[in-house]
């Protein structure tokens, strides 16, 4: 198991939507359907952590895309819209103390967020 040590401080979480909350392109086929291990991903952040969903939808599926992740209870603070279909790319700054302030996790396109908790704990496969 691959662990990521993360300090007790607030913290900001961009997660994308299809393929990682949402199974991907779901809402062209239908609805969304949520992943495995979702809900209890979602349940598990601090209420103090800011949730920052990125998704490439068009602006015309903003009220769906919204009314489903309500639907399933999926708490956010914003969700960005139209965003590229490459690479997102996260830059910060390291705090003096050595505290690095940004982390990246690749999970497999619509396996969820079962193998990853809050506490980022990941698992190899």
């Amino acid at each position: 198991m691959q662990t990521i040590e993360l300090s007790p401080l607030s913290k900001a979480w961009l997660i994308d939507i299809d393929g990682t909350i949402f199974q991907h392109n779901g809402y062209l086929n239908g609805a969304d359907q949520l992943l495995p291990g979702v809900a209890e991903f979602f349940n598990d952040l601090p209420s103090t952590d800011k949730i920052i969903l990125l998704t490439a939808r068009r602006q015309q599926f903003k009220d769906s895309t919204l009314a489903a992740l309500t639907h399933h209870g999926i708490r956010y603070d914003s969700v960005l819209f139209d965003m590229p279909l490459g690479e997102r790319i996260l830059i910060n700054d390291t705090k003096p103390s050595g505290l690095q302030t940004a982390y990246a996790i690749n999970v497999a396109r619509d396996a969820g967020l079962g193998q990853i908790s809050a506490a980022l704990k990941i698992v190899d496969k």
